[in-house]
């Protein structure tokens, strides 16, 4: 297992694919570095060197990834919402910040579905009844 970035790398992953599992670098950039320091993507992490793990570590240290990132991004969102934008707005009630509709979709921001005034006539009775039944005491 190499640690790069903080990160516990597996050493069956190919060199392009582990870098990815560090936050803040995707696809593009991961293939961008793994040819500016020309390693063989088809490599696995096993297989690289000290020498190559170092200059793939120096390498990131030039991108904010991890935790700087995350602060980065939590802090522009903290400002947004300080100065009472509509984008900071939206991030404080949790809902969709870029113009997505919300009528029909955006499920894993808005949460579980909640039925609103569909009551069955049963439950409505008992309801009815059992607030009778507190009035007379």
């Amino acid at each position: 297992m190499a640690r790069i970035a903080g990160i516990e790398l597996a050493d069956n992953w190919k060199v392009d694919f582990a870098l990815t599992r560090i936050y803040g670098i995707g696809w593009s950039l991961s293939k961008k570095i793994v040819s500016k320091l020309k390693i063989d993507s088809k490599k696995r992490i096993s297989d690289l060197s000290a020498e190559e793990i170092a200059a793939i570590s120096g390498e990131l240290d030039k991108y904010s990834t991890e935790g700087e990132l995350a602060r980065s991004v939590k802090s522009n969102i903290s400002r947004l919402q300080a100065i009472g934008s509509y984008r900071g707005l939206r991030h404080t009630k949790n809902l969709p910040a870029r113009g997505q509709r919300t009528r029909t979709n955006a499920r894993t921001k808005r949460g579980k579905r909640k039925t609103v005034g569909a009551f069955k006539k049963e439950i409505l009775n008992k309801l009815t009844q059992t607030k009778e039944a507190e009035t007379k005491k």
